[in-house]
């Protein structure tokens, strides 16, 4: 062999060495986003006293929760009523052993907390919403919600509604549907935004579950937001941040600069959690 040519040969092998260690690695990056989930959240307490909402998330080996409650700022306890709901649910999340049963888990769970919020409240005025969201291993979303609290599902530049809010008004839309009022009864009826379901009272009558879980794409990020957001902003303002190139944290928090920059006079707690699928 030309002894001239060995510098060059332990060259190439050098970088043939190099090229294989990056493809490995490339290899074993993929692996380690499979079933990855970004989380981003992001809060204000508005022009309130009191930070009434309450949110967590976690992740176990079977998935990613995220529970978000609004204590009722009407009411008094509502930071203890939110608090303790989001706690159950988080605690109760991790004790699963599996994902196989969530229906169940949800139910549980709103049972228990509604339970312990009653014995809390010990015959005083008290309660919150809760929306929860746990996407599994397999990129499947699961979700629970009582109240008027929203879960949305980002998708291709817009929102996916997920679940109805528990208010009045989708009572009087039905009253209006069967013809037995008018659309500006519905519109004026100053009673329409009232909760006719949430965590924290005697009459609570279970939260709504996904009748079958939704298979999330790759980049969708699942929002989950408290009324102080949702009433404060645009979906087409909420939409143009989300599409934003950006952590969800980032994202987050520019919703939430977004809502303080609107200076609203009675601006209610405001609060965001986002979860991202990566894969």
């Amino acid at each position: 062999m030309d002894q001239n040519l060995v510098p060059y040969i332990i060259a190439l092998i050098f970088i043939i060495i190099l090229i294989v260690l990056l493809i490995i690695r490339g290899i074993l990056a993929q692996k380690m986003d499979k079933g990855k989930i970004y989380i981003g959240n992001g809060q204000t307490i508005g022009r309130r006293d009191e930070q009434d909402d309450y949110f967590s998330t976690t992740e176990t080996t079977h998935g990613t929760i995220a529970v978000l409650a609004d204590g009722i700022s009407g009411l008094a306890n509502g930071r203890m009523a939110s608090t303790i709901a989001v706690t159950t649910f988080i605690e109760e999340f991790k004790r699963l052993t599996t994902l196989k049963n969530l229906p169940n888990f949800f139910k549980d769970a709103a049972m228990a907390s509604n339970h312990m919020i009653l014995e809390n409240l010990n015959g005083s005025n008290g309660g919150t919403t809760l929306v929860t969201a746990i996407i599994d291993n397999e990129g499947l979303l699961h979700w629970g919600a009582v109240g008027d609290s929203v879960i949305k599902i980002f998708r291709n530049g817009e929102f996916i509604a997920v679940n109805q809010k528990h208010i009045f008004e989708s009572v009087l839309t039905e009253r209006y549907i069967s013809g037995e009022i008018t659309q500006l009864e519905v519109q004026e009826n100053p009673l329409k935004k009232r909760l006719i379901n949430y965590l924290g009272y005697e009459g609570f009558k279970n939260l709504d579950i996904g009748e079958s879980p939704i298979q999330l794409n790759r980049g969708d990020k699942v929002c989950l937001f408290s009324d102080g957001v949702y009433d404060t902003l645009t979906e087409v303002e909420m939409e143009k941040i989300l599409s934003q190139q950006t952590p969800p944290y980032d994202i987050a928090q520019d919703i939430i600069k977004a809502v303080e920059q609107k200076r609203l006079k009675n601006q209610d707690n405001a609060t965001i959690v986002i979860l991202e699928k990566t894969w």
